[in-house]
């Protein structure tokens, strides 16, 4: 009779163990028994560790825990070779005189003038009549979130920074219009004048997006085309 009562009570446990793990929720995995042990949390470069799995540790909470990629790493795009060929690091190196202009101390840099060889650059991404719309949307986008707020919404240099006081000196794109676009790229790249480096925020692809975009608020027929294809006003990013 005491066993039969024993084993009653245990298996009355076991029902209310196993019917406490449930849940109405289907996306829940119920009462886990030591989930760590199966499901450890994974390191993620880009995440806020002051605040995980809703513990709090403060001390975290104002210090960059994202780390620093290796020097000449090389982030991986896919197996497309024109992306591949696109994304690989950028040949111009800075020159020794940013080291205390734009605090370049860890960089590779020259004492040869690659901002004037950068002139004979040309865009890796060439405008054509099929992508000119999505490239020149997207242009947009990255130029809003990046550059409107010196360069304005005109690229007249009259942007909210500007307007506020913040910052002058900010050119009107109408007066750059000669400016080669290897050397706009090498600009963005790198920083000129009070304007720093942008490479950490816009990668290759994105900053020759950014510069077609630019292209079209100094010509506003740039990226248009003719029923046979012939561009309004020619591309000169085109590569050489």
């Amino acid at each position: 009779m005491k066993k039969s009562f024993l084993r009653i009570v245990g298996m009355l446990s076991v029902s209310v163990f196993v019917l406490s793990a449930c849940t109405s929720n289907a996306d829940s995995p119920g009462l886990e028994y030591m989930p760590d042990m199966y499901r450890s949390p994974a390191v993620e470069a880009y995440v806020d560790y002051g605040e995980v799995r809703g513990r709090i540790d403060e001390s975290k909470k104002t210090r960059l825990t994202a780390m620093t990629p290796p020097a000449f790493a090389i982030p991986y795009v896919g197996t497309d070779s024109t992306e591949v060929r696109l994304m690989m690091p950028y040949a111009r190196l800075a020159n020794e005189s940013f080291k205390a202009s734009h605090g370049m101390y860890r960089d590779v840099l020259t004492k040869e003038d690659h901002y004037t060889a950068a002139a004979a650059d040309g865009s890796m991404i060439p405008l054509n009549m099929k992508n000119a719309e999505a490239l020149l949307s997207k242009g947009k986008e990255l130029f809003t979130a990046m550059c409107q707020h010196c360069h304005g919404e005109k690229g007249d240099g009259n942007g909210p920074m500007v307007i506020s006081g913040a910052y002058n000196g900010v050119p009107n794109y109408a007066e750059r219009a000669a400016l080669s676009d290897g050397q706009m790229f090498y600009s963005i790249y790198y920083g000129k004048g009070m304007m720093g480096a942008h490479r950490s925020l816009l990668n290759k692809k994105e900053i020759w997006t950014v510069i077609h975009y630019i292209r079209s608020l100094q010509s506003p027929d740039y990226g248009k085309f003719d029923a046979n294809g012939t561009a309004a006003v020619a591309d000169t990013t085109k590569q050489k």
